[in-house]
This record gives structure tokens, sequence and C-alpha cells, in this order.
């Protein structure tokens, strides 16, 4: 199975900085980049003979795509989320963005900000595209696909409900993980449209469940569409949507508020782990 990463070096490493890897059984092997962003806009070359490679055990996760040029996010696409949320089914994609400041690690900690009493997470499918793409088909749209992940669209609900646009409580510092791995879709089943189980805990509970097969737009969609109205390049992230199960419409709600641990794991792609830390 084809897994990237993109890795932080420290001093016990003897370099700083971030590194593009590929997962080879227990060593990530250097693929020559700074990080999977530039590694795909080099068009995704083997790594270099020699590559340096560095121990799975302990690695540090940085975001999959540290900057990306944009990150697009999908509200509403799951029926079962729609539904618990009590709107209509969309015609069209729910879309809004976040910024390359929102992202995080893997397994960073995650700050809940002090200015919100309502912190809620969401599971979302990621995608990851490959390749510059603007009014693509459908065929196009499949081949801009380099890979999937897993993000945690953690939600500021308070703020986010203050006015009709949602911007406001999903454009937070460092509260969205993508990672850990990029799995490329010849290596999952459905390919580019991924059958994938996904689920969410919070202190080992789960609260969601689904299948990637339900969602309501499939990512080869979503490219599509998306590259209609903007240019998607190499790195661009697209969060896909959550499913039913979020702490804000559960009765009675549930929220965050420091001292959790959330997990994420979908099937084939690896699970993201985050100790939620109250803002000091």
């Amino acid at each position: 199975m084809t897994k990237l990463a993109t890795i932080r070096l420290t001093d016990a490493n003897a370099a700083e900085g971030t590194r593009a890897v590929k997962l080879e059984n227990d060593r990530l092997v250097d693929l020559g980049y700074a990080d999977l962003g530039a590694y795909l806009a080099a068009g995704s070359p083997a790594a270099p003979a020699d590559a340096a490679t560095y121990p799975v055990e302990g690695a540090d996760f940085a975001p999959v795509v540290p900057n990306p040029s944009k990150v697009v996010c999908v509200g509403l696409n799951y029926k079962s989320h729609i539904e618990e949320m009590g709107r209509d089914l969309p015609e069209y994609p729910v879309l809004f963005a976040k910024f390359a400041d929102t992202l995080a690690g893997a397994n960073d900690d995650i700050v809940k900000p002090a200015e919100t009493e309502q912190f809620d997470w969401e599971c979302e499918l990621t995608i990851v595209v490959g390749k510059t793409v603007r009014h693509a088909s459908a065929e196009e749209a499949a081949d801009a696909i380099a890979g999937f992940t897993a993000a945690n669209d953690y939600s500021v609900r308070d703020w986010q409900f203050r006015t009709r646009e949602w911007l406001q409580g999903k454009m937070w510092d460092s509260s969205t993980p993508v990672g850990p791995y990029v799995v490329t879709p010849d290596e999952l089943p459905g390919g580019v449209r991924p059958e994938l189980d996904t689920k969410l805990t919070v202190d080992g509970v789960v609260k969601q469940t689904a299948n990637t097969s339900d969602l309501l737009f499939d990512p080869v969609h979503l490219v599509e569409y998306v590259s209609t109205i903007v240019t998607l390049r190499p790195g661009d992230l697209i969060l896909t949507g959550t499913n039913g199960g979020v702490g804000h419409a559960r009765k009675p709600q549930e929220f965050l508020w420091g001292g959790e641990t959330v997990e994420i794991t979908i099937d084939g792609i690896g699970t993201l782990t985050n100790a939620i830390v109250k803002d000091a």
C-alpha cells in the first residue's frame, strides 16, 4: 500500500524542518522534498537511490500538506448529518474554506479556544489533489486525485452560527489535524470513490461511524465541481464533510472542554489522535 506523509525533523535527527516521506515496512523513506505539496507539484518522482530513512516509531507527523494553496470544505454531505442538523438535502455541494494556519499534525494537541463553550468534532475523509486542474471533466477530476487522508474539522459552533456564513466557526488556528498518511486511490477499495469505514471516539466512546460510500457528492464530483470555480493545484485539500454524531446535534448536546482525547480512524489510511487542551 502506498502511504505518503510529511514529517517534522528534530535535533535528534541532526536536522530540522519537514520532509516528504513514503512508508516502507517500518521505515519512512525520504522522497527528496520538504513536504508532500512540493513532492506532488514535482510530479511525484521516485525516491532517490540513496534516500535517507527515518523510523516510523516516534515519527512527528506534520499536516500532510503544511501549506496548500487552498483548503476547501464541504458541509452537509452525509444524509445522517443533514437530518440531525434539521436541514434539507442540498442540490449542490455546500462549500466553505479554511486557511493553511488552521492545519495541524495527526498527533498534535488541539487547543480549545477560550472564547467558545461549544467546541465540537467532525470526522472527515479528505481529498489530496495531485495535479493542476480547472474546468475538469469527470475523467480529469478522477486523474487529479493523488490520494486520500483523514481530517477532524473541529468546529466552534457558537461562532459558526453567529451568522448564516460558517467561516468564523471553522477557521481557528491549528484546529484541523490532517493525516497521518495520504493513501493513493489504487490501494483503496472503491478507488477514487473509496468505500472506507470511519470512526470517531472521544475518550474511547464511539461518537461517529460511517462508510465513505455514503457521501452525497463523491470525491470525483467534488473535484469536478470545485475546479469549475477555482484552479485546483497539487497539494490542495478538499474535506468531504462529516456524518451524523456531532456533539452539537446530540440531545443533550456534548462539547469538548479540555482533557479529552479524540481519535479518528479511517480504514486503510490511519488514525488521528489528538489531546484537547485548554487555552492558557
